[in-house]
């Protein structure tokens, strides 16, 4: 299974969390691929074009774009091609720092690994600026 960090977050992200989950994937029995969209897709990829290659690879997405959710044909192809969607929601349009970001993901990633092997698909997380994990 892969999880793509969006391209609005650091491709760096996605590189160190491959490399931490490695070790853990053999606990879980299960192999967690982390890619970044950018490097993976190329950058400026619209999402119309990799969410249906996503969804083919029974991934999830972590993104800071919550205008996918808002979007309704980009919802529809979340939900068609089976997607697992989790959406931090920063406290400003400027989006969460670097930091900011790394910290969040290190606190939920134990969370986010779990649901990505254990829910049916597709599902939408969000994890709000005061750093909670909610079902959508």
């Amino acid at each position: 299974m892969i999880i793509y960090i969006d391209e609005n977050m650091s491709p760096y992200l996605a590189r160190g969390f491959n490399i931490l989950q490695t070790p853990e994937n053999v606990k879980l029995g299960t192999e967690i691929e982390v890619k970044s969209i950018k490097d993976a897709f190329g950058q400026g990829t619209k999402d119309e074009d990799w969410i249906p290659i996503a969804g083919k690879s029974n991934s999830c997405i972590i993104t800071q774009d919550y205008s996918i959710k808002r979007i309704k044909h980009q919802q529809k192809l979340c939900e068609q091609y089976n997607l697992g969607m989790f959406y931090f929601r920063p406290p400003s349009k400027s989006g969460f720092t670097y930091w900011e970001m790394l910290r969040l993901m290190v606190k939920h990633w134990p969370s986010i690994s779990k649901i990505s092997i254990d829910k049916d698909r597709p599902f939408a997380y969000k994890v709000t600026s005061r750093g909670n994990l909610e079902k959508m």
